[in-house]
């Protein structure tokens, strides 16, 4: 994973996100051992506390799991749960405004079709 952060989204987001990014990727797999709160406090340089609210978000949504004593690790439905949100926020966030434009615009649903496909 990568190790620097930005100054644009909260730094638990972005940890949050460059394990979800991890799982997508297959870089972590079903099972597969996710750096703990203290590792990735270490590595960027942030409150451990920082690092565990962007990990319990995961806990919570059911991409990672904690073995008590042993550390947490990417459950075997991290990439289905995932995929199936960022699809969701996909729709949300390109499909419905680039719908919505077309429809000011005119632009039937068949010309936006054409257009995608040519893409």
């Amino acid at each position: 994973m990568n190790n620097t952060l930005n100054n644009e989204k909260p730094i638990f987001q972005q940890i949050r996100e460059r394990i979800e990014d991890a799982i997508l990727d297959g870089v972590l797999q079903p099972e597969d051992r996710v750096p703990s709160t203290n590792e990735f406090a270490k590595e960027y340089q942030i409150n451990p506390a920082t690092a565990g609210k962007g990990v319990n978000e995961l806990v919570d949504k059911g991409v990672i799991y904690k073995k008590r004593g042993v550390g947490m690790f990417v459950s075997p439905e991290a990439r289905t749960i995932l995929i199936a949100e960022r699809k969701d926020n996909f729709f949300t966030q390109y499909i419905q405004p680039l719908k919505s434009e077309a429809t000011r615009l005119g632009i039937s649903d068949e010309d936006l079709k054409n257009m995608l496909q040519r893409g």
